[in-house]
């Protein structure tokens, strides 16, 4: 891993925990003590996190940090997991995408295909969204019909949220939504950081005629704060071939079908 990747994924697993210490952050990203300890000072000085003693906690400028700042964590994995999901996509369909990195993913691949990106008097998807930088990145593709939910922006995470974006959804429908999830569990289902995410994730896969969980393996197993759903809102899981046999199987008695997905060649 290159140092700016491993920075990134230093900065993601800052965002996903709130708090590291060196030790923990070594062993997670494979390096040693050392060399954690110049990343996090590298970055105390770009005042992307805030050192402490013995490691690093999240900057008040940080938060969550921006979808720049977290591509190289696990990117082979997510990558994985959007070209599944978007073959799931037909020309014509209303897709809703929450807010992520995984679905950022799902977004970039949906931007690329041939049949989504091909010129024509007319869009040939619509997406919905209630994430800033997914809508952002979107925004200069003239295939694509951009939706935003409106709402309040959250400052860690980029998404709208709120009653303003729950009166979007409740007005529309989608043909397929892609909803990310912080930490995705048999029995809990998908689930993620902040409740007021949850309720409008959980909304946006009500309006869809078909939703899927999606996020990378090493979110299975993880439990959340508060819960999105699973097989009452979800009826497929996408992730990448990390996941363990046992674990799929869990997932399948819980009802929610498991597709694990492989890079193309």
């Amino acid at each position: 891993m290159k140092r700016h990747e491993r920075m990134n994924a230093l900065l993601e697993l800052l965002g996903e925990r709130g708090r590291v210490d060196v030790e923990e952050a070594a062993t997670a990203l494979e390096v040693s003590a050392a060399t954690m300890r110049r990343d996090m000072d590298t970055l105390a000085d770009q005042q992307l996190l805030t050192r402490t003693r013995g490691g690093a906690v999240l900057s008040s400028v940080a938060y969550d940090l921006p979808i720049r700042y977290k591509r190289g964590h696990h990117a082979s994995g997510k990558q994985a997991v959007a070209q599944a999901a978007a073959k799931l996509v037909e020309r014509g369909n209303v897709v809703g995408l929450s807010g992520g990195t995984t679905t950022t993913e799902i977004a970039r691949t949906l931007a690329t295909r041939p049949e989504f990106s091909e010129p024509g008097p007319q869009p040939h998807l619509t997406v919905v969204t209630n994430s800033l930088n997914i809508a952002n990145e979107l925004a200069v593709r003239p295939q694509i019909k951009i939706v935003l939910t409106g709402g309040v922006a959250h400052s860690r995470s980029f998404e709208l949220i709120g009653p303003f974006s729950e009166l979007v959804l409740q007005q529309i429908s989608l043909d397929i939504a892609f909803i990310g999830a912080n930490g995705v569990d048999p029995v809990m289902g998908a689930t993620v950081h902040d409740e007021a995410e949850a309720r409008v994730n959980r909304l946006m896969a009500e309006r869809a005629s078909r939703a899927v969980v999606v996020a990378d393996s090493l979110k299975v197993g993880e439990r959340c704060f508060a819960r999105i759903g699973g097989a009452d809102v979800f009826d497929t899981f996408i992730t990448d071939a990390g996941v363990k046999e046992g674990v799929r199987r869990e997932f399948t008695e819980h009802g929610l079908r498991v597709v694990t997905a492989r890079p193309e060649e």
